[in-house]
């Protein structure tokens, strides 16, 4: 496992000489990519979502491509259009900004419905299909969405079988004092991603994958993440549960989270931290439990609270 921390190691001191105070964050970012997971950022403008997928594309030296979800954002303005080449006398296809390693739909919820699921097949199966056509896309393929939570006006917000396909949600949050005192002295000149260089080789990422596999988990984890996600199905707040494509995640996400930590095991502590990210966004609240203030996040830490990890520790109790 030591190139996989050699990797995550380089990858997370590049990109802290641009995203300050967030190197949690970033390695959570980079468990998605050893999953080869997509990942939704939600978060207030202005905390460094943007650039964060450029620092991470700059830093693995892979394509990146920014879109900028609107209302009249078109399917094929996603993942391109097949026009009449008068010279051919045929068809000619034009790749849209799906094609890349790394797209950043921004502000994904302002975009209709219809174009929010001309990335299901892409974020899905790794493919775009146009015209009866399908076109395979390039690994490593990963799609950074971000949406913000307080403004409302004017979106469509995301159906839960597309939140689905996200391996985990996650936010920035606000600098503390000393992070954003450090943040503006590194802004005082030009800004560093203009000089940020390739540290890692993001084309390796599937090979990483592949090691992810080895991890071990031990039955009695691999049980306990089944007994997490069956009680978000269970509990009287949600009206819906995890999915067993979240029971998936997060069984890989605590393989790439060993990896990164050196080991070739995963722990129960692994489950713990990983699950609020991995499952909240897959589970619906109830709305009157939503009008008490309970939100998904909480709910998931108290069902870790309260989910022994043997269920011998039931027996004995």
């Amino acid at each position: 496992m030591k190139n996989i921390q050699e990797f995550n190691q380089n990858l997370l001191d590049n990109m802290s000489r641009v995203i300050i105070g967030k190197r949690d964050a970033m390695q959570l970012l980079t468990v998605a990519m050893l999953c080869e997971g997509h990942v939704l950022l939600e978060d207030v403008p202005g905390v460094g979502k943007t650039m964060l997928a450029r620092a991470l594309s700059t830093s693995m030296g892979i394509g990146f491509k920014r879109l900028q979800c609107t209302p009249d954002l078109l399917p094929n303005d996603v993942t391109g259009v097949s026009i009449f080449d008068q010279t051919k006398q045929g068809f000619t296809f034009i790749p849209g900004p799906a094609f890349t390693n790394i797209l950043l739909a921004d502000e994904i919820n302002r975009a209709t419905p219809r174009t929010q699921s001309a990335l299901l097949e892409a974020m899905g199966e790794r493919q775009i299909t146009v015209d009866g056509t399908t076109y395979g896309l390039e690994r490593p393929f990963l799609v950074i969405a971000t949406q913000n939570p307080v403004e409302y006006e004017g979106t469509f917000p995301l159906p839960e079988a597309q939140l689905d396909r996200f391996f985990l949600k996650l936010s920035l949050g606000y600098l503390d004092e000393a992070s954003e005192s450090q943040m503006l002295l590194n802004l005082g000149k030009e800004h560093p991603i203009e000089s940020l260089e390739q540290v890692v080789d993001g084309k390796s990422l599937p090979e990483l994958a592949r090691q992810i596999w080895e991890i071990h988990v031990d039955e009695t984890i691999r049980n306990y993440i089944v007994r997490l996600v069956f009680a978000t199905r269970n509990h009287p707040d949600f009206i819906m549960g995890a999915s067993p494509r979240g029971s998936h995640a997060l069984y890989r996400a605590i393989q790439a989270q060993a990896a990164i930590n050196g080991r070739d095991y995963t722990l129960p502590d692994d489950v713990k931290m990983l699950a609020p990210y991995i499952l909240a966004h897959r589970c619906l609240v109830h709305p009157e439990s939503a009008l008490r203030g309970i939100t998904a996040s909480r709910v998931i830490n108290d069902i870790i609270q309260q989910t022994p990890l043997d269920l011998g520790e039931v027996e004995q109790g």
